[in-house]
């Protein structure tokens, strides 16, 4: 039997769902050129992902003019719920 966790504690076996993003006038300035960057969810604080990764998976919020990538799709509602947590968290 294999882990089904992908790290940060939430299961793989999560519905996916259409890419969900916070409404902007702008695109954020960070979210272009991410191929083999990485960057460190807010949400789950020590995690790694690659940032075009997690963009092609639709696992990023944008928020006050920043764009923040997640590392999995738990971690979606849970920014959601309280963005300036995370977006400060780093």
């Amino acid at each position: 039997m294999s882990d089904s966790s992908c790290g940060c504690g939430h299961s793989k076996n999560l519905q996916e769902s259409t890419p969900e993003v916070l409404t902007l006038t702008t695109t954020p300035t960070n979210a272009e050129n991410t191929t083999g960057e990485t960057a460190e969810s807010p949400v789950m604080v020590g995690t790694l992902l690659v940032k075009a990764a997690a963009e092609t998976k639709g696992l990023y919020r944008d928020y006050e003019g920043q764009r923040y990538w997640l590392c999995c799709p738990g971690c979606r509602p849970k920014f959601d719920a309280h963005p300036v947590q995370h977006a400060h968290a780093g």
